[in-house]
């Protein structure tokens, strides 16, 4: 009985705890956004464009859709781009070029001050979808060409809103892909995927998988669309929350290493619990507060297991240096040089 009493307290804890940022937050429930994106109906009725059905984004897989705009000259390509900039903008298995073109126009169109630095010239928004509190993803380097291809999955409190909010500069979905851009070179590109519906603050959804189930869902079809456009199979990053999204994901990618930092826990016990063939690698800062966070699953709250621990399997990444719950991307750290060596295909 007094095991049983302590597990309700360390699954209560699990609850009022876990999360992607420190300091609290109201009680009210995100609603995750899934799906196609706004104007998918439109497209479905489309068949003037072309003279021909367009794949359905709510179905057609991500190869697919790169077969469809392989077999189409510029001129069609542009007037889907023109007619169904959210669509195009967000389909995965489409050209990235011709979705940073789409993603201007669907940002410029919102008329929205929140997200006009999204549509500045030069940004690569690699999708944006305006419902809800925003959901963006922006690529760093040349994406067509890149030797390797690294994605950084971020936990609570980020959104398309944010995304160009002020921030250290290696904190934050985008500055922590700068970061990583900066220090493993031209040849790798590295995007920032707020792709999903994250938890806001430290409250209930921090501690369910509600949100990261969905985030799974999007983030197994986002890497899907990379490789039907020929990029090299990613490296996943995953911080925080985002570590349980990847966790939720890992069987349905083809990344080569999935690596996770300030982690609440994958949803396994262990990693070959994840079911995937990539490498796996936890480390945490000594300060970070996430290892405050009981690593308890109970009646759906709490993430599971420490991926850091040595019960859990993952292979170590340094860490002794960094400072607390956002500072693994600063420069100079043990961590970052890990990560650059990963992002290259150097890490053994």
């Amino acid at each position: 009985m007094r095991r049983f009493r302590r597990t309700l307290v360390t699954a209560a804890l699990a609850m009022t705890v876990v999360g992607g940022t420190a300091g609290w937050a109201s009680g009210d429930s995100e609603r995750a956004v899934t799906g196609p994106p706004p104007g998918a109906a439109a497209w479905r009725a489309d068949t003037a464009a072309l003279g021909r059905p367009l794949p359905d984004p709510a179905t057609a897989p991500p190869a697919e859709v790169a077969r469809f705009f392989a077999g189409l000259d510029t001129g069609a390509r542009q007037q889907l781009v023109r007619s169904h900039p959210l669509v195009v903008g967000n389909l995965d298995g489409a050209p990235p070029a011709l979705r940073y073109q789409a993603n201007r126009l669907a940002v410029l169109a919102t008329g929205e001050a929140r997200y006009a630095s999204l549509g500045a010239p030069g940004r690569q928004i690699l999708a944006f979808d305006p419902r809800g509190r925003g959901q963006v993803a922006e690529a760093f380097g040349d994406l067509e060409r890149a030797a390797h291809v690294s994605v950084i999955v971020p936990g609570s409190d980020n959104d398309a809103t944010g995304h160009d909010a002020p921030r250290a500069a290696h904190s934050g979905p985008a500055g922590m892909a700068r970061a990583l851009r900066a220090a493993a070179g031209e040849r790798t590109a590295v995007i920032a995927w707020t792709g999903y519906t994250t938890p806001v603050g430290v409250g209930l959804d921090a501690a369910e998988g509600r949100l990261a189930v969905a985030g799974a869902s999007r983030l197994a079809r986002f890497t899907a669309g990379l490789d039907a456009v020929g990029a090299p199979d990613p490296v996943l990053f995953c911080h925080s929350y985002g570590s349980v999204v990847c966790g939720l994901a890992a069987r349905h990618t083809d990344a080569t290493d999935i690596v996770v930092f300030g982690s609440p826990g994958m949803r396994a016990d262990t990693a070959a619990a994840l079911g995937t063939g990539a490498r796996v690698w936890a480390g945490r800062s000594p300060s970070d507060w996430i290892a405050d966070v009981p690593n308890v699953e109970f009646a759906g709250l709490g993430h599971g297991a420490d991926p850091t621990s040595a019960a859990f399997g993952a292979r170590r990444l340094p860490a002794a240096d960094v400072r607390g719950h956002t500072g693994y991307f600063a420069p100079g750290t043990q961590s970052l040089a890990a990560f650059s060596a990963l992002a290259n295909g150097e890490a053994r």
